[in-house]
């Protein structure tokens, strides 16, 4: 589930803004290493053990806001303004694109299931008479759990009349859909990027906020400050994101220094028709099954874990791809960032020539808050470059993507979709299944986040909200379409 609202997306979200506001008011390099001790006085209640842990914690937070990879800088790091200095001449980023904060991990439990105060020590004993590993045994009038036989099967919690058992799990691997979070001898984490997919969920899993994305702020801001033509392409699911309407929005966004601001939605709707055609072609030359390709950590998840299925994967380009080639196109000389709700577009965004940088709504939001832009008081503004359809507007809920393919097949072919909606570890054996011929459908649209893009780990607003919003835009662009007004 995704947590949008606990304290650490707070303290990230306040870091992000402080930082850019530092920036743009020329101070970065000589104040940030002041912030630490400015929001963790010597009088302030500490958070952890004591305010030098905090202060700690907070230097390498604002590491990986300045887009610095914890893992490769030495135990005793350099003063935050050589990490500013470093950011601010960078020209291009790099992989990988999460990083791990050795110093907020707790160093959680290892996954299992324990005996609480709870447990009577009845006569009955269910627990130990339903486990399959004889893991559990009784000291005194108290079961007691063997860990080392405990295979985490849960039938113990499930027959206890006293509900005395609970599962302790470790969130950031229970988050990780592939098993690339892992612990080191310490028994801290570490991500494994020969498995990692880059879809963000253990950024959002860890309650102590230890995981977090590599920022590009620091990049887009400064060729905003230089007055270089930026261009800002926006994904589908920021309809909802930030309060007032959407052109509300787009106006924000160029308040905040963006030169331009496409839709990508449009973007979207050329991938829908190339996967049409794609898919009508695949199905002439007798291979009755095709895969849908937005999804960045969906395609990734295949290279890595159901190579099986790679060929059925479209070749068509998603839709950031393909705003930013006609970006590129209308636009050469300028700076091209793709803001979503996505942190595996930030890896795709690495591959792609195209896109310079990748923001999430997030990091869009600590723009706003550092420029003091408040979105529903703006004047509306509307989309450069391009339009799209509702279908490609349709784009970041689940079915949205199948939908929109089977709008342009059209008579030509039955689309018959099946619908992976949030990829775990049974997504992942059907698509395995599948490439062996036991696909009930011919259209597999997959969708890493639950829900869809608009549930994806980089937004801000409640994703039951933005449905809501999305379904009110889109209802409203068709009635505007059929000689109706949008409200």
């Amino acid at each position: 589930m995704l947590v949008l609202e606990n304290r650490a997306t707070y303290i990230r979200r306040e870091l992000q803004a402080k930082v850019l506001k530092l920036f743009f008011a020329g101070c970065l390099q000589e104040e940030i290493d002041h912030l630490p001790h400015k929001l963790y006085p010597r009088k302030k209640d500490a958070v952890r053990c004591c305010i030098y842990k905090d202060r700690a914690v907070t230097a390498y937070r604002l590491m990986a806001i300045l887009g610095i990879s914890i893992e490769e800088e030495p135990d005793d790091p350099l003063p935050l303004r050589h990490y500013a200095q470093q950011a601010l001449a960078r020209e291009r980023v790099c992989e990988p694109v999460l990083t791990v904060i050795d110093e907020a991990c707790s160093a959680c439990v290892q996954t299992n299931y324990y005996v609480t105060d709870a447990c009577r020590g009845c006569v009955a004993r269910p627990c130990s008479v339903n486990c399959p590993r004889e893991a559990i045994s009784f000291q005194g009038d108290r079961a007691k759990i063997d860990p080392g036989k405990c295979v985490n099967c849960g039938r113990c919690q499930g027959v206890c009349p006293y509900n005395a058992i609970v599962y302790q799990p470790v969130p950031c691997e229970e988050g990780c859909p592939v098993g690339a979070i892992r612990k080191d001898e310490r028994g801290r984490e570490y991500i494994d990027y020969n498995l990692c997919i880059f879809c963000g969920r253990c950024t959002r899993a860890c309650p102590f906020g230890a995981i977090m994305e590599r920022s590009q702020i620091i990049d887009v801001a400064k060729h905003i400050q230089n007055g270089k033509k930026v261009v800002a392409m926006v994904a589908p699911s920021i309809v909802g994101q930030f309060p007032g309407a959407l052109e509300q929005t787009i106006a924000a966004i160029r308040k905040v220094g963006f030169s331009v601001v496409m839709e990508v939605a449009a973007g979207a709707d050329t991938t829908a028709r190339n996967e049409a055609e794609e898919f009508v072609e695949r199905l002439n030359d007798g291979d009755g099954l095709m895969g849908t390709s937005c999804c960045p950590a969906y395609t990734e998840a295949v290279k890595k874990h159901a190579p099986d299925f790679q060929r059925f994967v479209s070749h068509t380009r998603t839709p950031m791809s393909c705003t930013a080639e006609l970006a590129a196109e209308y636009y050469p000389d300028a700076v091209k960032v793709f803001i979503g709700p996505c942190i595996a577009k930030k890896f795709e965004g690495i591959h792609d020539e195209n896109v310079d940088y990748v923001l999430t709504y997030e990091e869009l939001g600590a723009f706003f808050m550092s420029r003091d832009i408040d979105t529903a008081s703006l004047e509306e503004s509307t989309f450069d470059a391009t339009t799209a359809t509702r279908h490609g507007r349709g784009f970041p809920v689940s079915q949205g993507v199948a939908e929109a393919v089977k709008h342009y097949v059209g008579q030509r072919a039955a689309v018959r979709p099946v619908l992976i909606d949030g990829l775990k570890k049974k997504g992942l054996n059907q698509l395995k299944l599948f490439a062996r011929g036991k696909a009930p459908g011919n259209l597999i649209e997959v969708m890493s986040c639950e829900g869809g893009c608009i549930c994806g780990p980089g937004v801000v607003s409640n994703p039951k909200t933005t449905v809501r919003a999305l379904k009110a835009y889109l209802d409203a662009d068709a009635k505007t379409k059929t000689g109706g007004q949008r409200p």
